[in-house]
């Protein structure tokens, strides 16, 4: 996802000009619609969004998926949030470690 972090794997094909980009999209995601996030496993995210932001949410993810297959990304309504659950095999975890530090450090309040 990105270089710039040192956390993105080999296994990721998005060109190094495009992570940054990417990124931006991933912390803007973070600072407008995040609501909370909870780690349920060492290769499981849970971010709980505001559904207003689904399109822009499977959009970003959808991208994601092309460049990084090993993301997992699943949608489900959960009360007035929408619920984005974020997988990866154990080789990929600190990916979640690096997505989750960036998105607490820009959660909304």
């Amino acid at each position: 996802m990105t270089a710039d972090r040192g956390w993105a794997p080999e296994a990721c094909t998005l060109p190094t000009a495009d992570q940054p980009p990417r990124l931006a999209e991933f912390d803007e995601l973070a600072a407008t619609a995040l609501r909370a996030q909870q780690r349920v496993s060492p290769t499981t995210l849970r971010w709980e969004l505001d559904p207003a932001a689904e399109d822009t949410a499977r959009a970003l993810t959808g991208r994601e998926s092309r460049c990084c297959s090993f993301f997992g990304f699943t949608f489900q309504p959960a009360g007035a949030v929408l619920r984005l659950d974020i997988t990866v095999p154990h080789a990929q975890a600190e990916v979640l470690d690096g997505l989750q530090q960036r998105a607490a450090r820009r959660i909304r309040s």
